[in-house]
């Protein structure tokens, strides 16, 4: 208790100080641009901060640079965009996306990329080594947005300066997929040169960029665009599978990181809630402090619903490292409520919850309530039960029923060290079409050796008729379960077109116990099954492969463009 007690005390004094920061870069902001008006610019403001006044310390950096913190990713359900998570029909993953005048994507990417292009002119040139750290946050921001555009998008038009009015690159073309792709990785190779190594951060700045976070994302974006190359026969896939198994690799052998082990067996589940916070594990996170600063996730998964679907749950390998469909399985079959947990990959049950487990939901006094797909789940589309991101806070747990949306405080883990082992594991595969033991020992077995699961190894794929392939986007799929990178990995594999057209599926019902349970035993269930029994959450969906691998740019950019007699090319098919 005192440990979490001071994680509190020290998140508190992050956030605060933060948002003071945050207030102060608002009244700078506007003194500047009020400071623009004065009819003689060489009198300075004696009572406000200004342009010329600001940029002098490190201090001021630090106050600018705040403020690309503030549009991080919170906790959301970005896996509905893809087939393993499910609450109601998701435009994205089944086919019906509609171009948009606008795009809070693109507007937030921008605006930030803004303040990180200001941040790297104003400390252009500079010796000291505080402005260069602050400088260099800026370029991971840069590419951090730049990223978020990418991803979508391809490739778009890049501004690497501050814009004025009349500027010309207002209306700069976009650039190509490369490109892009090579000044993120620019930016992040820059970036981490004068980043500090996480290890040491002081600890008021515990949260900070590191220089691991710019290695690890440049992992990502490496990992990304080579196997996105790759798959679609372009020329320079494995320069950039070479840059990811090389910054993987830097993250590895860094000695700064490891897999979260502080609760046992448990270490996964607990990793996602208060416990995992500031854990060797995690390497950039949004962070969350309660009552200043906070979310309610688990409420608002637990009322909206962020459900596994059928798919995902067929993932998890049996207790022995197979397959479920494999001869030799032990699986136990969908006959009743907790018969397809039984003997699985742990982290099944530590990410959806098994029928009729106690957790902590009433308070005053806590009382702890069974969980089925009916009580106190909303969402029961699928049957499953959202468990990762659900905390033993009983009162944290009501916090809609509360009127507040502060209660909880655990981060989210943005970037995490088993991505960057996935990362390193896929890379070298990718790149070599093998991949041996001992790299499968130094990244997959890691995670696997967390949850008690058997190794993977050559020979056991070999000998079980496997393939390595399935078997490590397998191993990322169930790891990064529900964390937001399904919709990327099915794109970039470009197999999108074949999984995302099939039907969103849940629970077996015909001729198991769910077929005389509320709500499942109503007829418009029992009847809303495929052939082989298994509830139908979604059916009609498809996936158009000449224009849904990426989304459409927002419709007025592109018409801004155009009035103006320049092109913003929108993407294919849209």
């Amino acid at each position: 208790m005192l440990v979490f007690n001071q994680q509190i005390i020290m998140k508190r004094k992050y956030i605060n100080y933060h948002i003071k920061l945050r207030l102060l870069t608002l009244a700078a902001l506007g003194s500047m641009v009020w400071a623009g008006c004065k009819k003689d610019l060489n009198l300075y403001s004696e009572d406000t901060i200004t342009d010329a006044t600001f940029w002098k310390t490190g201090n001021d950096f630090k106050l600018a640079a705040n403020r690309l913190y503030m549009d991080l990713n919170g906790f959301g359900t970005e896996d509905t965009e893809s087939d393993i998570a499910f609450n109601t029909p998701n435009v994205v993953s089944n086919g019906n996306l509609q171009p948009a005048e606008t795009s809070s994507q693109w507007s937030t990417s921008y605006n930030n990329i803004r303040s990180a292009n200001n941040i790297i002119e104003k400390g252009a040139g500079t010796t000291d080594a505080e402005i260069k750290k602050y400088v260099a946050e800026a370029k991971f921001f840069r590419a951090w947005y730049y990223w978020r555009l990418l991803r979508i998008y391809g490739g778009v038009p890049l501004i690497t300066k501050v814009l004025k009015l009349d500027d010309p690159e207002l209306f700069a073309p976009r650039s190509t997929r490369q490109q892009t792709a090579d000044l993120i990785l620019q930016d992040l190779e820059e970036a981490q040169a004068d980043l500090p190594v996480q290890s040491d951060v002081s600890a008021p700045d515990v949260g900070r960029v590191s220089k691991g976070a710019a290695l690890s994302l440049a992992s990502r974006v490496a990992l990304f665009e080579g196997t996105w190359e790759k798959y679609r026969g372009e020329g320079n896939a494995n320069q950039y599978l070479d840059r990811a198994i090389s910054t993987s690799r830097q993250v590895i052998t860094s000695g700064v990181y490891s897999l979260y082990t502080g609760s046992g067996a448990q270490s996964y589940r607990y990793l996602f809630l208060e416990a995992g916070d500031d854990a060797k594990e995690t390497i950039f996170d949004r962070r969350y402090a309660r009552n200043i600063f906070g979310h309610d996730a688990p409420y608002m998964y637990d009322q909206d619903g962020y459900n596994p679907t059928r798919k995902m749950v067929d993932m998890y390998l049996d207790i022995n490292g197979l397959p479920i469909t494999s001869a030799g399985s032990v699986f136990h079959g969908y006959g009743t409520f907790t018969s397809e947990f039984q003997d699985r990959d742990p982290r099944m049950s530590m990410t959806m919850i098994i029928p009729g487990t106690l957790t902590n939901r009433v308070f005053f006094p806590v009382t702890k309530v069974e969980n089925w797909p009916d009580r106190p789940q909303r969402n029961f589309n699928t049957g499953y039960i959202l468990y990762k991101y659900m905390s033993e806070d009983a009162a944290a747990n009501n916090s809609g029923r509360l009127g507040s949306a502060s209660l909880f405080d655990f981060d989210r883990h943005l970037i995490r060290y088993a991505e960057v082992l996935l990362n390193y594991a896929e890379a070298v595969y990718e790149r070599n079409s093998t991949v041996t033991d001992d790299d499968l020992n130094q990244s997959i077995n890691q995670l696997r050796t967390r949850v008690g699961m058997p190794a993977l190894t050559n020979a056991f794929v070999t000998a079980n008729g496997l393939n390595m392939r399935t078997e490590i986007r397998r191993e990322r799929t169930v790891e990064l379960c529900l964390e937001g990178f399904r919709y990327d990995d099915l794109r970039r594999w470009k197999t999108a077109e074949t999984e995302l057209p099939q039907d969103v599926k849940g629970i077996k019902i015909t001729g198991t116990s769910w077929a005389g349970r509320a709500p499942y035993s109503d007829a418009s269930y029992l009847t809303r099954v495929d052939a082989n029994g298994f509830l139908i959450a979604e059916r009609d969906r498809k996936f158009d492969p000449a224009k849904d691998y990426l989304q459409p740019l927002p419709t007025r950019e592109v018409a801004f463009y155009a009035a103006n007699g320049k092109v913003l090319a929108q993407n294919p098919g849209w």
